[in-house]
């Protein structure tokens, strides 16, 4: 039986699921995105994660921690000099899985996972749309509402240039036919 057994297991042995772990980590690592299936995916964040936290710390035991789970030196060196400046000042949440759709072969669930802050094109398309609402966008309802008087003028000047829009094409001699009106 398999109660209380909170992590996947992943159909394989303790040996060959920590070399596999580690080998995508360090993959995940150098390359900055891969593509495997979400189990694994879920699998290779909970490995990497607390890896990258520990890279925030340069020092001589965390590297060596780090490199006691991943195995491949320049792996480590990778995440040491690119990736720890880079997530900072992030508090977690350095990985992201989207899911890509199922593989052809066995109809397995598909994904990307990669590191938030190294994919350009993504953050770039997302900054722009999230800063331009709240700049327009007024933060209470009451600071709409203006006086009466304010709020008279602008009713006569948005009917003013209506006004003269209709003069305008009746002094053109526009013809005005019932074509889409109900009778």
């Amino acid at each position: 039986m398999r109660h209380n057994k909170n992590f996947n297991h992943l159909g394989r042995q303790a040996g060959h699921r920590k070399a596999m772990l580690s080998n995508m980590a360090s993959s995940l690592i150098l390359h900055k995105r891969i593509e495997t299936t979400v189990a694994k995916a879920k699998a290779v964040r909970q490995f990497v994660e607390p890896l990258v936290t520990r890279s925030k710390e340069d020092t001589t035991h965390s590297r060596r921690v780090v490199f006691s789970y991943l195995k491949q030196k320049e792996a480590v060196t990778e995440l040491f000099r690119t990736i720890a400046p880079k997530i900072a000042e992030r508090p977690g949440g350095y990985t992201r899985i989207l899911k890509t759709g199922f593989r052809l072969g066995d109809g397995a669930d598909m994904c990307i996972i990669e590191f938030v802050d190294f994919n350009e094109a993504y953050n770039t398309g997302v900054a722009p749309a999230a800063a331009a609402p709240v700049e327009s966008k007024p933060k209470t309802r009451r600071s709409r509402k203006k006086s009466s008087e304010e709020g008279d003028d602008k009713k006569v000047a948005q009917k003013a240039p209506k006004s003269t829009v209709a003069k305008a094409s009746a002094a053109k001699g526009a013809k005005r036919t019932n074509v889409g009106k109900k009778m």
